[in-house]
């Protein structure tokens, strides 16, 4: 494969790098796999079948804010901390995300810790499918770690919440990028959740998370990720939030928009979750 060009590379590792240090007494791997209640997988049932030897499992709606009705919402820093050192992470793990359906949960994880001030983070590129497709080891032993000392300190410079996203549909600070299949932002098929609007959030602009994505599930070159944003209206020298269904494929967005250089991407955390589900929200259902 010829140099992507990536302007922060830290944010993937490669399989061929991971296979190499699967071992290594500093890493962890997460396995951070997440379904659309509409296709009837299990993430947790997949995880306890097969995962990439030494993984833990990281459950988005465990790790989230209990009080909110919405799903898997930020928690805030000392729920995470003490929930991530349980799991056996620490203060110097190198951390390598990865999951099942390419760049959605493991991009999740991914910005949940850059979130939380945490740095050494990194998602598989081509995640668990170039891995079981280059024939790499698996395993369905659950390894558990000691609980560990994690600090976690919530840099809301990359959250927006619905009365900044409000706020933002006349001030236009941020450029809204809505990573969901064409025919939701259009309204012209139904959300996998019941109870919700169609349509987006007025003035956003539409790209699809699998268009930033290889057919191996590897992110693009920055050549043609930079295309994809710019086809679709994005400046990308601009200020950015993302969104998507729940907050997850949002993170696609962030991690593509990272790997060009942008490293102050902004999700909406309740995404159209929140947004679709209320009344009081505008909703547009044309580009």
């Amino acid at each position: 494969m010829s140099d992507p060009g990536y302007k922060n590379p830290d944010a993937l590792v490669s399989t061929d790098w991971l296979a190499a240090h699967l071992d290594a007494p500093d890493l962890r791997i997460i396995d951070a796999s997440h379904h659309l209640p509409t296709t009837g997988r299990n993430a947790k049932a997949e995880y306890d079948e097969q995962h990439i030897p030494g993984a833990i499992f990281w459950d988005i709606d465990a790790i989230s804010d209990h009080s909110s009705d919405l799903p898997h919402m930020l928690p805030d820093a000392d729920q995470f901390a003490r929930q991530v050192g349980a799991l056996g992470i620490g203060d110097g793990h190198k951390i390598v995300v990865y999951d099942t359906v390419s760049a959605t949960g493991a991009a999740r994880v991914w910005w949940t810790f850059r979130v939380f001030g945490y740095r050494d983070v990194a998602v598989l590129n081509g995640s668990m499918r170039k891995w079981l497709d280059e024939g790499r080891p698996v395993t369905s032993e659950v390894k558990t770690y000691g609980e560990r000392s994690f600090t976690a300190r919530k840099n809301n410079t990359l959250v927006r919440d619905r009365q900044q996203m409000l706020a933002n549909i006349d001030a236009k600070r941020d450029q809204v990028i809505d990573a969901r299949a064409a025919g939701r932002f259009l309204a012209q098929e139904p959300e996998p959740r019941a109870g919700m609007r169609g349509g987006h959030i007025p003035g956003s602009c539409n790209v699809p998370f699998p268009n930033l994505l290889n057919k191996d599930g590897t992110y693009r070159s920055v050549d043609e990720l930079r295309a994809a944003f710019e086809q679709a209206g994005v400046d990308i020298k601009k200020p950015v939030a993302t969104t998507c269904g729940s907050g997850v494929t949002a993170c696609t967005l962030a991690l593509g928009l990272y790997l060009i250089g942008d490293t102050e991407t902004a999700v909406y955390d309740g995404s159209w979750s929140e947004w679709g589900s209320r009344q009081d929200t505008p909703v547009e259902t044309t580009a």
